[in-house]
């Protein structure tokens, strides 16, 4: 493969994609319990739309961590393409305007095969263009609301609240239940794990260009916050289970609960470059976890 491809391929963050989809496969596959018909193309061009708003913030993050000057040898996470200098800054904002097309032509064609009425469908699109702002604001821009601490009140938002129940209302056409909150909420809280555990393996790093909340908390309490974010999914999935339209098999998810303890321990236990293999650990079974609990509600 050219080796230009590939730096584009390492920028575009392909191991993140678990985590952006998890939220929206919950959502989706909840949705199509509850519903007698839905049109497989919404279901398509929403997994389109997810995966190219991920890269889309991808790349755009990459981008701003290097004109930031985040983006250093001494940064305790993987190098990328644009620190390397295997990927120019005029080939990035390319990448990213090409990723914002593809958003917003998925997103529009999700639209119309879901077509909810003109006000739903308009509030869908005001919500795509919030999504798309959020994931190109990260650390680009003048005033980029990640580099604040404010990171993880939006990924709680997009990667939670509007994952989840936004693929439900997708696919359903209506929010059926106040309780979709709270898978909402779950997949929320690993969400913002993943973050927080990304930004205290950088702690170091950071703590010169941006004030991340593990930095405002020092380590000590950026390890107990990920701690209570971890638990606080556990307890608000459990519980929407149980109030749920109840069945034994709902509770099959619970096979994740030792991966998500062991990196807690890995949290308690490690530091810096060391914390790197707890990121693909916690994405990769809070996907498992929707998928699971995804298809239990969908089958029983």
């Amino acid at each position: 493969m050219n080796k230009k491809i590939k730096a584009y391929i390492f920028s575009m963050r392909l191991r993140t994609l678990p985590l952006s989809l998890a939220g929206v496969i919950l959502g989706m596959m909840l949705a199509m319990a509850d519903t007698a018909s839905y049109s497989g193309w919404t279901v398509l061009f929403l997994l389109l739309t997810t995966v190219c708003l991920q890269i889309l913030s991808n790349l755009s993050n990459e981008l701003g961590d290097n004109l930031n000057g985040t983006d250093t040898e001494e940064r305790q996470g993987p190098q990328y393409s644009l620190g390397s200098g295997n990927v120019t800054i005029w080939e990035m904002k390319m990448l990213i305007w090409l990723f914002a097309v593809l958003c917003a032509v998925f997103g529009l064609l999700m639209i119309y095969f879901a077509w909810l009425g003109t006000v739903k469908s308009v509030c869908l699109v005001v919500l795509g263009a919030a999504a798309m702002w959020g994931a190109t604001h990260y650390t680009l821009g003048k005033n980029p609301y990640g580099c604040r601490g404010f990171g993880d009140l939006s990924v709680f938002i997009f990667f939670g609240l509007v994952s989840v129940m936004g693929a439900y209302f997708v696919i359903a056409g209506t929010i059926s239940s106040a309780l979709l909150v709270l898978p909402a909420a779950a997949i929320g809280c690993f969400s913002v794990g993943v973050l927080n555990i990304n930004n205290i393996r950088d702690m170091k790093t950071d703590a010169g260009t941006r004030r991340t909340v593990a930095i405002r908390l020092g380590l000590k309490n950026a390890r107990i916050y990920q701690t209570a974010l971890i638990a606080t999914g556990w307890i608000a999935m459990i519980l929407f289970t149980l109030l749920y339209n109840f069945h034994p098999a709902h509770l099959c998810f619970l096979v994740v609960l030792p991966v998500h303890i062991i990196h807690i321990r890995g949290t308690w236990t490690k530091t810096d470059r060391d914390l790197d293999p707890m990121v693909p650990l916690i994405v990769m079974s809070t996907f498992l976890l929707s998928l699971i609990a995804g298809l239990t509600f969908l089958f029983f």
